[in-house]
């Protein structure tokens, strides 16, 4: 698995891209949990606007083999939803870091267990054994 560096990544296996200068940081699913899901299907993303609490559901992805919950990583308010993913809900596994993630979120509050790339990678090879 290719998990980018410069990203943080949930035990839920959401990413999360550094905050910009507004405070607004991207949310993903990792390549991990794409390929877990298999062919992502649908996609309900949380609404711009909403609140999200880290650790909380805040929407779901279906696949052909089952339904699961999204969680956000962080605690703030949700300031865009990916409308593409929306649309062609694929994209969550054809390009998971890229074209495929979920939501933007103006942080307000940030979990201290968000994990580095070599320590979710080491996290998610205890979960492949």
């Amino acid at each position: 698995m290719n998990n980018p560096q410069q990203l943080r990544y949930s035990k839920e296996h959401e990413w999360l891209s550094a905050a910009d200068a507004d405070g607004v940081a991207t949310v993903g699913i990792t390549e991990f949990a794409a390929n877990a899901l298999g062919d992502v299907v649908f996609a309900q993303l949380p609404e711009v606007g909403a609140a999200v609490t880290a650790g909380d559901s805040c929407g779901e992805l279906e696949s052909t083999k089952s339904v699961s919950d999204l969680y956000s990583p962080v605690t703030g308010e949700v300031v865009e939803a990916n409308q593409d993913v929306v649309d062609d809900p694929s994209l969550v596994n054809s390009a998971p870091f890229e074209g495929g993630w979920l939501f933007k979120v103006r942080v307000s509050a940030e979990p201290a267990d968000l994990m580095s790339t070599d320590e979710y990678t080491a996290f998610t090879a205890g979960e492949e054994s």
